[in-house]
């Protein structure tokens, strides 16, 4: 929970900062590229790598898993605007933005080193599965329904499978795939493949 959640009022006065909160989100997904865990993160270290004062951090943040939180969720893309007219192209757009999340050597350290944690602080990733992940799996899910209520999926699709089969083939292109096989059409091909045994 956040200080702003627990209901303590911001003083009066001291508008927060957005310049010196990037610098601390900054800091945080810094200090986690270059190999620090969650446990070994402190308050003191992200003040030090952004050049604030811990003061500064704990005006928006309650505590370190609330900045943990907010750092990893910036580095998900917002959900792509679906034109809701073709199951297709709105699969492949939502598929594209894991492409482009992934191809950036940034995130895909900062979210690996991470995750190594979860079991660690589980609620805290919970949390942020909930914040950053849901959403898209949301999506997703209301996407292939709407396929399978239009009669452009089939009727007996178990929608679950369906949006495990695509999600986890991208997942296996950005983690384990060939190297460098994040390609434009990358989307394009796994939606395809997954539509093939979809179809009506």
């Amino acid at each position: 929970m956040t200080i702003q959640e627990s209901g303590t009022a911001r003083p009066a006065g001291r508008p927060r900062s957005e310049k010196a909160e990037k610098a601390i989100v900054e800091a945080v997904l810094d200090l986690i590229g270059e190999g620090m865990g969650v446990s070994e993160l402190t308050i003191e270290a992200i003040a030090a790598r952004a050049g604030v004062g811990k003061t500064t951090i704990y005006r928006r943040w309650g505590n370190k898993e609330d900045l943990v939180v907010d750092a990893l969720s910036t580095l998900k893309a917002p959900l792509p605007p679906l034109a809701g007219t073709s199951v297709r192209d709105d699969l492949v757009a939502l598929v594209d933005a894991m492409r482009r999340e992934h191809g950036q050597a940034r995130s895909r350290c900062v979210m690996n080193i991470a995750m190594s944690e979860a079991d660690r602080y589980p609620q805290l990733f919970e949390r942020f599965l909930k914040r950053a992940v849901e959403p898209r799996r949301k999506a997703m899910r209301e996407v292939i329904e709407r396929g399978v209520a239009s009669g452009e999926l089939r009727a007996d699709l178990d929608v679950d499978m369906a949006q495990a089969m695509i999600s986890g083939t991208m997942l296996w292109h950005t983690k384990w795939g060939p190297a460098g096989d994040l390609s434009p059409d990358l989307a394009g091909r796994v939606v395809d493949a997954a539509l093939a045994g979809m179809a009506p």
